[in-house]
């Protein structure tokens, strides 16, 4: 059975996941634990899998990356390994999620050009038939889900 997180535990993962960089010492003394209390804490939450890595985020623009867009493809009957495959290998794809619905798969890419994009795109349509809506903007990055939800923090 999973345990329950205590207020402790959610305000590290909360405190981490503004900034996986916080210091050991700076996470104890905002949790009023001792710096091995809270590296013990720490440990558990990532041995019990609340925590599974520790990120950076790069801006993708500046690395040239501009073109993001999302691209659902509607894959054909028995060739869900191969495109599978195909988007395992293309490193402009930042996310794959097999989802509901008449389109099975749904892709976030980028890309630094629309030429590069639409060359992507035909080589998704090999594998069933494609929908692209390239962003404009972002009103809300992607952001974690809060442990504090239903908590005063």
């Amino acid at each position: 059975m999973k345990r329950q997180l205590d207020s402790v535990d959610r305000k590290i993962l909360h405190i981490l996941q503004k900034n996986a960089r916080t210091s050991l010492k700076d996470i104890a003394s905002q949790v009023y634990l001792s710096s091995p209390a809270t590296s013990a804490r720490i440990d558990k939450l990532e041995r019990e899998g609340y925590i599974l890595g520790y990120h950076m985020c790069v801006n993708r623009e500046k690395l040239g990356n501009r073109i993001r867009a999302f691209v659902t493809v509607k894959v054909s009957s028995g060739r869900k390994d191969a495109f599978l495959n195909l988007v395992r290998e293309c490193k402009n794809v930042i996310e794959c999620s097999c989802i509901t619905g008449e389109d099975a798969m749904l892709l976030e890419v980028a890309y630094s050009s629309t030429g590069e994009l639409e060359y992507f795109v035909s080589q998704a349509q090999k594998y069933g038939k494609t929908q692209t809506q390239i962003v404009f903007s972002t009103v809300i990055e992607h952001r974690e889900i809060s442990p504090l939800i239903g908590e005063t923090a």
